[in-house]
């Protein structure tokens, strides 16, 4: 019984460590990016450029290409039940509705989480074991102005994006099925996802996407600043980045949704 209740301690203290590094880090990056600006500090543009085009424009294939998939595996699914009432119609909108609230933001948030936030992880962990982040302070240079914060603008920008992008590709995934197995025209598959789409739907996925990107970049640059114990520490933290990020993007999208659910 004590040794159940030493591990709920333990386990609760670090997971108050934790939110708190979180939010710490949170304050610090909004400082940085909402605030300093209107106090003579710019932005780092160039670096939030060239992160844009690391984390955006080099996603753009795996993220198409999976929500390509899963939109023809929406629509597999959604017509072996809607063909037995007669209702193959509604394929189109079925899809197109759980992949502009739900799938699109969902599926870009793991991608990125698995394939930049832990790229921040390593990046920033590699950083730290090697001191170069403690050079960066001896130099009097922010490592949060420096090093966070043109990351996420990036995620800031892109994830929207990559959104729209998502979403346009899940949704013609289903279109490809219904015009090739249902033999459903092109035009009725624009009418029918027209019909079914409202800006609500859009909106809703897009604002998903945007907590989505703040909760990837600062998971995985707090693993990397967190990181201790040389090449080893990096490998834990790396992973720890992905699994934390995935399971706070499925915790946010949970809280979310329920929110858009009451107020709709």
């Amino acid at each position: 019984m004590s040794g159940m209740l030493a591990f709920l301690g333990r386990f609760t203290l670090d997971l108050v460590s934790y939110v708190g590094g979180l939010a710490s880090l949170s304050r610090k990056v909004i400082h940085w990016t909402f605030v300093a600006p209107f106090q003579g500090q710019s932005l780092k543009w160039r670096s939030a450029l060239r992160q844009m085009v690391l984390v955006g424009v080099n996603s753009i294939p795996i993220v198409g290409l999976i929500s390509f998939f899963i939109g023809i595996v929406m629509a597999l699914q959604g017509a072996y039940q809607l063909q037995k009432f007669g209702a193959s119609y509604y394929v189109t909108a079925l899809v197109g509705v759980s992949v502009t609230r739900e799938l699109g933001p969902l599926i870009t948030a793991i991608v990125i989480a698995g394939r930049s936030g832990s790229a921040f992880a390593a990046e920033l962990g590699t950083m730290k074991v090697s001191e170069e982040i403690d050079a960066l302070e001896v130099m009097g240079l922010n490592s949060v102005r420096y090093l966070v914060v043109p990351k996420y603008l990036a995620l800031l920008v892109m994830m929207p994006c990559l959104t729209v992008f998502a979403d346009a590709a899940g949704i013609m995934g289903g279109g490809a099925f219904t015009m090739y197995q249902l033999e459903h025209t092109f035009p009725l598959f624009l009418t029918a996802t027209r019909e079914a789409l409202v800006m609500r739907d859009i909106s809703t996925g897009l604002i998903k996407s945007l907590v989505f990107g703040l909760v990837i970049t600062t998971v995985g640059c707090y693993e990397g600043f967190s990181v201790e114990g040389g090449a080893e520490g990096v490998g834990k933290s790396t992973t720890s980045s992905v699994v934390v990020s995935i399971f706070l993007i499925i915790l946010t999208d949970v809280i979310f949704t329920a929110i858009f659910y009451y107020t709709s």
